[in-house]
C-alpha cells in the first residue's frame, strides 16, 4: 500500500492512499460470498450461483459497495498508522478509483490532534496560600458535629426562626384557582434549606404554632411549568408545629457518644483530621495552580470535534451523577427549564479547558520524556487493590482483559507523574 500525507491547514490534512490489486480482489471475493446468499437465480439453489453467471447477470459493480465496506476501514487504519497521524474525528472519504483488477485509490481529509506550542512551564511562581489549621476551624467542625447529633424538639411557644423545621399545610393559587402540584399536608420544611421557590421559606419566619397566613411568591422565569414560569401566586399556609434543634453540650458525655473517651481526645482527633486535610489541600493547590499556569502559557488551536467529544463526555458524566439521585436528564430539563442544547452550551467553556489541559500535559510529558515503567504500573495496581479491597491479580486481570485497558492505566499514571513534575518545578512566592 502506498500512503502520502499532506497538511492543508493547521489541524487538517489529506491522506492519499493506493491499495494493491490483490486486496481489491480479496474484498470483491468476500463481497461475493456475502451477496450471493441473498440472490435468487432460476436453475440454482439460493447461494449456489457460480461467480461467472452472477457477474454476467448482475455485473461486477453490484459488489463494489460491499467490497468498499470491507476494505476501506482496514486500509484507512493502516494508512493512518503508516502516516503517523492521530485523527480526532471521522474522515471525509473521496473514492477516486475502485474497479476490478485495478488498484483502489482514495483520499481521506482528516482532522488531527493539534500540536501544542508550550510556553513557560518550569519554575512557575505560585502565590503562597495559608493552610494552617486554627482553633476557630476546629470549633466550626465541632459545631457541625453537634448539629449532626442535635435533637429536634417541638416548641409549644415561640416563633419560626431560620434553621427551624416547620410542619405545614400549604396550597397554591394562581388568579384565585388552585394549581396542580401546589398542595401539601403536614409537610416538613427546614427554613433556610432553599428547597422551595425563593421567598417562600423567608415568609414563614415569625409565624406561630396554629397560625394561618397567605404569602405571595413569584415563580422563576425558567421554572419547568410554562403555566407558572414567572407568575405571581398566593400560597395559603397553616403552621402545625415548629421543631428546633437542641444541641448536645460539648463535654465528655458527648465525646463518649461519638466513640471518644474525653472531649479533649475528640478535639485532638478533629484537629489531626483537619491538618491531614490541609496537607492534602496544599498539595492539590500547588498542583492545580501549576497546571493552570502551564495551560495558560500554552498556545493551541483546538479542533471543534475535540470540544464536541468532550462535551458529550461531560454530558454522560452529568447523567451518571443524576442517576445517583434517582433522576434522569428528561426530569432535569423539566426542573431546570433547560434543554439539551442549553446544557451543552453550559459545558462548552469547561470542555475546551479540559481539552487544552490534557493536550498541554501530554505535550509536557513528551518534551520532558516522562515515561511509565513496569514498576509504576505495578504500584498503581497495588494501590487500586488496597483502595477497593480486592485481590491484586483480580485488578490486574480487569485491566489486561479490556481493550486498551492497560494503555489507559498507563496514561493515567503518566498524567499524574507529569503533574507532580510541574508541582516540583514550581515555587511558592
Amino acid at each position: 500500500m502506498k500512503t502520502s500525507w499532506e497538511k492543508i491547514e493547521k489541524n487538517k490534512g489529506v491522506l492519499q492512499v493506493e491499495v494493491e490489486v490483490e486486496k481489491v480482489t480479496e474484498a470483491l471475493d468476500q463481497a461475493f460470498k456475502k451477496v450471493v446468499k441473498q440472490v435468487n437465480v432460476p436453475g440454482f439453489r439460493k447461494g449456489k450461483v457460480p461467480r461467472k453467471i452472477f457477474e454476467s447477470r448482475f455485473g461486477i459493480e453490484v459488489l463494489y459497495n460491499d467490497a468498499l465496506d470491507i476494505l476501506l476501514p482496514e486500509a484507512y487504519a493502516e494508512a493512518v498508522a503508516e502516516a503517523g497521524i492521530q485523527p480526532v474525528d471521522r474522515p471525509e472519504i473521496d473514492v477516486e478509483q475502485f474497479e476490478k483488477e485495478k488498484t483502489f485509490i482514495f483520499k481521506a481529509t482528516v482532522i488531527v490532534k493539534p500540536e501544542v506550542e508550550l510556553g513557560e512551564y518550569k519554575g512557575l511562581e505560585i502565590p503562597k496560600k495559608d493552610f494552617e489549621v486554627t482553633d476557630e476551624m476546629v470549633d466550626v467542625e465541632l459545631t457541625q458535629l453537634q448539629n449532626r447529633h442535635a435533637e429536634l424538639v417541638v416548641l409549644e411557644d415561640g416563633e419560626v426562626e431560620k434553621g427551624d423545621t416547620t410542619v405545614i399545610d400549604f396550597e397554591g393559587f394562581k388568579d384565585g384557582v388552585a394549581f396542580e402540584g401546589g398542595k401539601g399536608e403536614k409537610y416538613s420544611l427546614e427554613i433556610g434549606s432553599g428547597s422551595f421557590i425563593p421567598g417562600f421559606e423567608d415568609q414563614l419566619i415569625g409565624m406561630k404554632k396554629g397560625e394561618e397566613k397567605d404569602i405571595t411568591v413569584t415563580f422563576p422565569e425558567n421554572y419547568h411549568s410554562e403555566e407558572l414560569a414567572g407568575q405571581e401566586v398566593i400560597f395559603k399556609i397553616k403552621l402545625h408545629d415548629i421543631k428546633r434543634k437542641k444541641l448536645p453540650e460539648l463535654n465528655d458525655d458527648f465525646a463518649k457518644d461519638v466513640d471518644f473517651e474525653t472531649i479533649d481526645e475528640l478535639k485532638a482527633d478533629t484537629r489531626a483530621k483537619l491538618e491531614e486535610k490541609a496537607k492534602h489541600d496544599a498539595e492539590h493547590y500547588l498542583k492545580d495552580a501549576a497546571i493552570h499556569k502551564a495551560v495558560e502559557n500554552a498556545i493551541v488551536e483546538i479542533p471543534q470535534a475535540m470540544i464536541d467529544q468532550e462535551i458529550d463526555q461531560m454530558k454522560q458524566e452529568f447523567e451518571q451523577q443524576l442517576s445517583y439521585q434517582g433522576l434522569n436528564l428528561d426530569l432535569y430539563y423539566q426542573f431546570s427549564g433547560t434543554n439539551e442544547e442549553q446544557l451543552k452550551e453550559q459545558f462548552k467553556n469547561d470542555a475546551e479547558l479540559r481539552v487544552k489541559t490534557n493536550l498541554t500535559i501530554e505535550a509536557i510529558a513528551k518534551a520532558e520524556g516522562i515515561e511509565v515503567t513496569d514498576e509504576d504500573v505495578e504500584n498503581e495496581v497495588q494501590q487500586l487493590a488496597e483502595m477497593y479491597k480486592r485481590d491484586v491479580e483480580e485488578i490486574r486481570t480487569i485491566f489486561t482483559s479490556r481493550p486498551n485497558g492497560l494503555d489507559g492505566l498507563k496514561e493515567d499514571v503518566r498524567i499524574r507523574k507529569t503533574i507532580s513534575f510541574l508541582a516540583e518545578q514550581s515555587k511558592e512566592v
